[in-house]
């Protein structure tokens, strides 16, 4: 019995001294593991470094939000560019409209096709003849004052008192140099002309003193202008007709009230 437990000592102290060698190794290797972990974990960046990775991330931000807004549908970029776009016109200054240029003068022709439109409306109702006694008008009248400025001048028929060129042969009254012939009084006027009293002349005018004549509400008038070419020889008892005022006395014709014949009462 005594043999039996004195060789059991040697070996339990042999297997602690082999638990001893064996653990040894583990203890220095989780050593070592922690050792590695603490060298590879970063140390604390300072302080300027983390500003200037905040400002790389906003830049960043940026680029992928102009990346995204380059991918946008126009119609959705339009929708966001237009509160921008309406901030910009706010903020800048208000400028002055363009100040328009002035209308170069207008041409001799331009001035004489302008004077004849308004010959062609009659404004006697804003416009009062001046006052002007028979002595005056028969002076006037004498002188055949209507030929002045290259006025229609005196032809021995009624055929050959017909124009070919009408637009550049008939003169109004204030190419003419004015109407210096005798007024009809207004009451006299209200009774029998103006554009509400129409008539036909009937019977071809007659020529006196060079030009047609022909009676009408108890006055002799005198047709000054030549009638167009296109006109029918006979359109003075065919057309209906009127006389009204507008700086001088006029022949409208209703078949073309684009046509004014000067006329002027004979005394």
């Amino acid at each position: 019995m005594k043999l039996v437990l004195i060789g059991t000592v040697p070996v339990f102290l042999l297997l602690g001294a082999i638990a001893q060698a064996y653990a040894q190794p583990n203890q220095d290797k989780q050593e070592q593991d922690k050792s590695d972990r603490r060298r590879d974990k970063p140390s604390p960046a300072p302080q300027g470094q983390q500003r200037q990775d905040e400002h790389r991330g906003q830049l960043d931000q940026q680029r992928r939000q102009q990346e995204q807004r380059v991918q946008q549908p126009p119609a959705q970029q339009q929708q966001q560019d237009q509160p921008r776009q309406q901030q910009q016109r706010a903020q800048q200054p208000v400028q002055q409209q363009p100040q328009r240029a002035q209308q170069p003068p207008l041409y001799q022709g331009q001035q004489r096709q302008q004077q004849r439109q308004q010959a062609q409306q009659p404004q006697r109702a804003q416009q009062q003849p001046p006052q002007r006694n028979e002595q005056q008008a028969q002076a006037w009248q004498q002188q055949r004052g209507w030929t002045q400025r290259g006025g229609w001048q005196e032809h021995a028929t009624w055929q050959q008192d017909r124009s070919f060129h009408w637009q550049t042969d008939h003169r109004t009254w204030g190419e003419r140099g004015g109407y210096g012939g005798y007024y009809i009084p207004d009451d006299r006027f209200s009774l029998y002309f103006g554009t509400q009293h129409v008539f036909r002349i009937s019977s071809r005018p007659t020529i006196i003193m060079g030009y047609p004549r022909f009676h009408y509400g108890g006055f002799s008038f005198l047709l000054v202008d030549p009638w167009p070419e296109y006109w029918p020889e006979d359109w003075y008892s065919r057309d209906d007709v009127y006389i009204d005022y507008n700086n001088g006395y006029y022949l409208y014709n209703r078949r073309d009230p684009g046509v004014a014949l000067a006329i002027t009462v004979v005394l």
